[in-house]
């Protein structure tokens, strides 16, 4: 299975930018630069990000950006703005994704402004048009253009395919010693260290692994 990224671009609809009027009343668009953390259960993100204000905005009054808190003010040059953020998917959109399970990755390029949308994952390819139908049959609004490439990492950025939580078992058995001859740990005390219960573990544990292997032999099964 090879890892693939999709880049949606979307013409929002009228009833989207409504419900997105309030985001963008004091900044024209944002960009996201980097993910830096992401909880896909519990819907919460760290990114890094580029807005552009709107004139006679002070960056500074700005405290919350759609939903986003802003932690930090990093760099500003004229109206553009780097900054740090601290969000929280809505609960509607957070469950319909978890129900799915579609084991998706969230990355850039990403940009939003009233009359554009910019969205992109990566995945297995199967799970990506599950995604693309669910985004076509939505309300968020239009598609304009779509493109699918392979996801390519450097291996010094190989535990990036992996989700936070999936980094976080995969180092926590690594480190305990659940992947020595003979094991360190046993699943039930890695289970118990990580404050999970033993089939929630080795489920997360069970996706890294495939997910590494897969970067691993991408060159192998084109």
């Amino acid at each position: 299975m090879i890892m693939r990224m999709v880049t949606i671009e979307i013409e929002p609809s009228e009833m989207a930018r409504e419900g997105r009027r309030s985001t963008f009343e004091h900044i024209v668009s944002y960009e996201v630069l980097e993910v830096l953390k992401i909880d896909y259960e519990q819907g919460l993100f760290v990114d890094l990000i580029e807005c552009v204000t709107r004139e006679g905005v002070s960056i500074h009054d700005l405290d919350i950006i759609g939903n986003m808190e802003v932690l930090s003010v990093i760099k500003s040059e004229g109206n553009r703005h780097t900054c740090l953020v601290r969000g929280q998917e809505e609960d509607m959109t957070k469950d319909e994704y978890k129900e799915l399970d579609l084991d998706l990755i969230y990355t850039t390029p990403s940009f939003q402004s009233e009359d554009r949308i910019v969205l992109s994952f990566i995945g297995a390819q199967k799970n990506l048009m599950t995604f693309v139908d669910l985004m076509k049959g939505g309300q968020v609004g239009k598609i304009t253009n779509m493109t699918f490439k392979r996801a390519a990492y450097q291996r010094r950025d190989m535990l990036s395919v992996l989700t936070e939580k999936q980094r976080e078992v995969m180092v926590a058995a690594y480190r305990h010693g659940y992947y020595d001859l003979p094991k360190g740990i046993n699943s039930v005390r890695l289970s118990e260290r990580l404050f999970l219960s033993k089939p929630t573990m080795l489920e997360h544990l069970r996706k890294a692994e495939r997910r590494i292997l897969t970067e691993i032999m991408a060159g192998y099964t084109d």
